[in-house]
């Protein structure tokens, strides 16, 4: 699985990779062609590990995680079928120094009106 990742177009977080289409001339005329998803070099900070960290992922991906509320957050709610090897050490590191994140499910309770 390493190798999917190492010199790949893939985001690190995301996996989206590239996708094959047509391109399609004025004629109707199609060919293949790629679409390639836009990765940037992004430094990360990782406030549970305390050090900076540099991936590549897509801006797709980086506006996931600024909306998950940074790096750290992103990881502990990312599915590890997902996430590039060096990600998955991240996730499993930050999990170590924070601890497993615990969901609890709300519950809704009937409210019966006093009429």
């Amino acid at each position: 699985m390493e190798e999917d990742f190492a010199m790949s177009r893939k985001c690190e977080l995301t996996a989206k990779g590239p996708q094959v289409g047509h391109k399609v001339s004025h004629s109707n005329i199609k060919t293949k062609r790629r679409f390639l998803p836009n990765l940037v070099n992004v430094t990360f900070i990782s406030d549970a590990l305390g050090r900076n960290v540099r991936l590549r992922v897509s801006t797709n991906a980086l506006k996931s995680v600024d909306h998950n509320g940074g790096l750290d957050a992103f990881l502990q709610k990312a599915r590890a079928a997902n996430l590039s090897p060096r990600a998955l050490d991240l996730k499993r590191a930050i999990e170590k120094k924070v601890g497993k994140p615990v969901f609890v499910k709300k519950e809704i309770k009937d409210v019966k009106k006093a009429s």
